[in-house]
């Protein structure tokens, strides 16, 4: 039997009633016929019936035409019902029409005023200032357990995040801290050229470098490298429920995951920052000696002169609560991902941002702090 369609206006209602075969091979015939029958009778109704007690076939096709249908008189504001169909009819048209409004392009977003997004800020910080004490709370707590029973200290854990955090970090922070104290070299010296002091690039590259830009450089870097993979790890483990097997397992995850890469962090974190000031001194010492002929010799006899001992601790004072404040926020941000990928993109994303957001905070508080008890 072919497809029909049958259109009658009862009042101020169109009655609609396909019959015979509605698929895919009449969808061309069917959307010609159906525009052609609604179309000559839809002006005196204000609403649409549309009965399905004589269909023999309905597919995807056909449903697609109807629910199409319905769409254009529902946004017309008029009304449609259905009769006459079987259930499994019913959650054909259900899932066509689950589907178009899928389809359907996104509402745009309200507009915020200012004092909105303000607002909206202020309580996301403060939820993550919330959030990032509760974890501190709970690494110090566990810190405390471990310091009363070291055999649960989980050493192999802290020595492979060390690995992964430190040693394999060395040749690019090594690479980029003696590519920057070359450039740093090298700009100094022209400076100075103009005054005769290009001696005095030696102060400042020693005086920066292990000061302010090693350990700057090297938490940014971490924050980057190693702040966004443990975001990204615990993320997922989120994602897989494997943080709450621990728990069912009777583990405490702040033991088995926060409490290895915060110990690995603060104790590698202060030797990068060494290593890297050292990179700074060699790159500025070989610039300066092929731009303008200090030799190695001369270098570190002025450095000697220029920097002492508060110089160099300087840096290294500032580099444990750099790396806490990393470990913090990329723990804090993997623990709060939710089950899905935009959760873990849209969190590590945070993590990174975050972290050298406030590396770049405290280093300023540290300037300050300094500056006021001229160390």
């Amino acid at each position: 039997m072919t497809s029909q369609l049958t259109a009658e206006l009862v009042g101020d209602q169109l009655v609609l009633t396909p019959s015979g075969v509605w698929a895919i091979s009449e969808a061309a015939r069917l959307d010609d016929g159906l525009r052609q029958a609604v179309g000559e009778q839809a002006r005196g109704a204000r609403s649409l019936k549309i009965d399905l007690s004589r269909l023999e076939t309905l597919d995807t096709a056909g449903a697609f035409l109807l629910v199409r249908l319905e769409k254009a008189w529902r946004n017309a504001g008029r009304e449609v019902t259905y009769s006459g169909a079987s259930h499994g009819r019913d959650a054909l048209i259900e899932r066509v029409r689950a589907a178009l409004a899928d389809d359907e392009e996104p509402t745009p977003p309200e507009r915020k005023s200012l004092l909105v997004d303000v607002g909206e800020t202020m309580v996301s910080v403060g939820a993550d200032a919330r959030r990032l004490l509760a974890i501190l709370g709970a690494v110090m707590a566990e810190l405390g357990h471990v310091i009363v029973h070291p055999r649960s200290a989980r050493m192999y854990a802290i020595v492979r995040q060390m690995e992964v955090i430190g040693l394999k970090a060395v040749p690019i922070i090594v690479l980029m801290s003696f590519i920057i104290g070359a450039i740093l070299a090298q700009q100094s010296a022209f400076q100075l050229r103009f005054f005769g002091a290009e001696i005095f690039a030696v102060d400042l590259i020693g005086i920066l470098s292990l000061r302010e830009l090693s350990l700057l450089l090297t938490a940014i870097m971490v924050a980057g490298r190693s702040g966004s993979a443990i975001t990204a790890e615990l993320g997922s483990m989120q994602m897989r429920e494997e943080v709450d097997a621990l728990r069912v397992m009777g583990m405490d995850p702040v033991n088995v995951l926060i409490l290895p890469r915060i110990m690995a962090l603060l104790l590698v974190l202060p030797l990068l920052s060494f290593i890297a000031g050292m990179a700074n001194l060699a790159g500025g010492m070989m610039m300066l000696w092929f731009y303008s002929s200090i030799t190695p010799d001369a270098f570190i006899d002025r450095l000697q002169d220029g920097i002492d001992m508060s110089t160099f601790l300087s840096g290294l004072y500032k580099a444990p609560f750099m790396a806490l404040i990393i470990g913090l926020i990329a723990c804090s941000e993997g623990m709060a991902v939710k089950g899905s990928a935009e959760s873990l993109g849209r969190h590590t994303t945070a993590a990174v941002v975050k972290s050298i957001f406030m590396v770049i905070v405290v280093d300023g508080l540290f300037a300050i702090f300094y500056a006021a008890i001229d160390f």
